[in-house]
């Protein structure tokens, strides 16, 4: 492989590279996944009792999912 066939390659990852960083950027800006990432971010902050069920038991479909009725 001569020179000129690297360093094209290096230029198409990069410009590849680049070209999919700004359609992530893209994507996490955008409007239409904000309500998303704005319930994701406060999921830290919510309690266990919203977690868990309003009785602190685990709800009916957690139980179904390990198996315990």
């Amino acid at each position: 492989m001569s020179d000129f066939d690297l360093n094209l390659i290096r230029a198409a990852v990069t410009v590849l590279s680049f070209a999919t960083f700004l359609g992530i950027v893209a994507w996490a800006l955008s409007r239409r996944n904000q309500a998303a990432f704005d319930l994701a971010a406060q999921q830290p902050f919510v309690g266990d009792r919203d977690a868990t069920g309003s009785s602190g038991e685990r709800s009916t479909n957690q139980a179904k999912e390990s198996g315990d009725e």
